[in-house]
């Protein structure tokens, strides 16, 4: 009796482990390849995988393709790749490594692609830059840049909601005042003057960008631009052509911990930098 009762036991035992092996085999197999690992962090970071599920993530976290990392709206988050380049997000950014692929012995699979949904970042290219211009690529809502070898940084501020940005005066023309209202029928004194509505604060919409080292060209369906280290460049949206700004641009404020800018370089505000001259492209 002892031995019947015994194997339906050791049977139901043995499903339990096969079922907990195959769990374990497709969660690694749903896990993207490692991209990089966070090295400086100042807030809360989070990753949101490919499958949905969604991980706090912390220093020496591993970052894997198909996350997109999420920062928190005071949080700067620097992540090194595989090929030692370096990727900073600003606050109340969204961003996607879609496939990130390099190995020394293997030119032949470079491949860095990346999507910026929202905020900021800057760029400091590594090895996969370098050797293959051609396989990197950060999109945006309305350009996609391609590197080699520079720095840079880029903010994407998303358009304004339908009336955000009315002109002063609920839509007059400037300089025009809007009309008093009529005296109250009670005798007593006319209610104020409407104030007129302002565009909230913050940068304009667009694409700002900033050349800390090289030169870039910008590329979209309204036109070409060049820029060299120390320029700042907009691109107001995906059909109109990228304008040169000057240096006080206001959709380029960055400024992580000092601590960040230790092993990268200086900020947007503080000029380019001293490197060689290299090229970038925004498409």
């Amino acid at each position: 009796m002892k031995n019947h009762l015994l194997k339906p036991i050791a049977t139901n035992s043995l499903r339990g482990f096969l079922v907990l092996a195959l769990w374990a085999v497709s969660t690694l197999a749903l896990a993207g390849p490692v991209a990089g690992t966070v090295v400086q962090l100042s807030g809360p970071l989070l990753a949101k995988k490919a499958n949905g599920a969604t991980k706090i993530l912390s220093l020496k976290s591993e970052v894997e393709n198909g996350d997109t990392l999420i920062t928190e709206k005071n949080t700067y988050a620097m992540v090194k790749m595989i090929d030692n380049s370096t990727m900073t997000l600003r606050p109340a950014t969204s961003m996607t490594i879609e496939n990130f692929s390099f190995d020394d012995g293997k030119p032949e699979g470079d491949e860095a692609k990346f999507n910026l949904v929202k905020g900021g970042l800057r760029s400091v290219t590594g090895l996969l830059g370098k050797r293959s211009k051609e396989k990197f690529a950060l999109k945006t809502p309305v350009a996609t840049i391609g590197i080699r070898g520079t720095t840079f940084i880029v903010n994407y501020s998303p358009p304004l909601p339908p009336g955000a940005g009315a002109l002063l005066g609920g839509g007059l023309p400037p300089g025009a005042a809007p009309p008093l209202a009529p005296p109250s029928s009670s005798g007593g004194k006319a209610p104020a003057a409407p104030v007129a509505p302002t565009a909230p604060p913050g940068p304009p919409p667009g694409l700002h960008i900033a050349v800390q080292d090289g030169a870039i060209m910008v590329q979209n369906p309204g036109g070409t631009a060049q820029f060299s280290a120390g320029q700042f460049g907009y691109v107001p949206s995906v059909t109109q052509p990228p304008v040169v700004v000057p240096p006080n641009n206001p959709g380029l404020q960055f400024t992580p911990p000092p601590s960040f800018n230790s092993s990268t370089g200086p900020t947007a505000s503080s000029g380019p930098g001293q490197g060689s001259a290299v090229d970038c492209v925004v498409r």
